[in-house]
């Protein structure tokens, strides 16, 4: 099983998106993006879906195979 937050760095990783663009992209600080990535801190509602539209996926992709 996985975590949100390693679907997360797989899908950004896969469409070759440094932490650091992905943080320009959704308007927040690249440490946001690693808290998320690492299971810190959990990204709002909002965010997701700016997320999905982002990385051009859907909230399934998202949370696929993760334990809860």
């Amino acid at each position: 099983m996985k975590t949100f937050g390693e679907n997360l760095k797989e899908i950004r990783q896969s469409c070759k998106l440094s932490q650091k663009k992905f943080a320009e992209l959704m308007n927040t600080s690249q440490q946001r993006v690693s808290e998320w990535e690492t299971n810190k801190v959990e990204p709002t509602l909002y965010n997701i879906i700016k997320m999905t539209k982002i990385l051009n996926v859907t909230f399934e992709d998202l949370i696929e195979n993760i334990s809860l």
